[in-house]
């Protein structure tokens, strides 16, 4: 029976050894088809991961947010035919803050396997090194681009955060990174602990928790620069 793989990719230009198990990528070297997010990074990762395969030999779909989602069903249409298929992001984990839930939940729908492989998120692995709570948290993904829907976010946020315990955990895009640590400062409690990390995996990892009082004075250089922020009890 024919599986849908879940495949992680390197967080950044780091080596596929060191975030991914040898004998995943022999498996992986056996898929015949992908859904990727870019075709082009996803060609580059697969030749990176193994130079002896025949890229041509392989067969694509791009899914991401330009894919009419209508079409979707037939990214899956080969397995009908017994074929394995992988589903790889630009970055991390497949459906974790990236395309590919779409795809999973059709694959449940149509009785196929759905395999998840081990591999980097930056997400666990920023709240595995922040030291906030690992048994309450909520990912939530992009905060509002413009004030006062961001400014009265970071306050909702914050004050889950306060009243229940829960770390949370959002993103930005990277080169609006300086403006969202702004915000933070000027919206947060001095007191409140906010985790910063950026460069997971990378030889520029940086990753430092802090009550927000201390970012006042210490800006880092995180902009554009893959970024995870954290605010919670330590």
């Amino acid at each position: 029976m024919a599986k849908l793989y879940l495949i992680p990719t390197t967080l950044g230009d780091t080596s596929i050894e060191k975030v991914l198990p040898p004998d995943l990528t022999q498996l992986i070297s056996t898929i015949p088809v992908f859904i990727v997010e870019n075709l082009r990074t996803a060609r580059r990762f697969l030749k990176k991961m193994n130079p002896d395969i025949v890229i041509d030999d392989l067969t694509f779909f791009e899914l991401n947010q330009h894919t009419d989602k209508k079409e979707i069903s037939r990214f899956l249409e080969p397995s009908r035919n017994g074929l394995d298929i992988g589903i790889i992001s630009e970055a991390g984990c497949p459906g974790v803050a990236d395309p590919g839930a779409d795809v999973v939940r059709i694959a449940h729908i149509r009785n196929i396997q759905v395999v998840p492989l081990v591999g980097p998120s930056s997400i666990l692995l920023a709240l595995m090194a922040s030291g906030m709570s690992g048994q309450n948290f909520a990912f939530n993904g992009y905060l509002p681009i413009k004030n006062p829907e961001k400014a009265a976010q970071i306050k909702m946020l914050e004050n889950r955060m306060q009243t229940e315990g829960q770390t949370q955990i959002f993103i930005e895009t990277p080169y609006r990174n300086a403006q969202l640590l702004d915000e933070l400062v000027k919206n947060c409690d001095p007191k409140t602990m906010l985790c910063i990390a950026v460069d997971i995996t990378l030889d520029t990892e940086f990753i430092r928790c802090k009550p927000v009082s201390y970012w006042k004075t210490n800006i880092p250089d995180i902009q554009k620069r893959p970024a995870i922020f954290m605010i919670g009890k330590v």
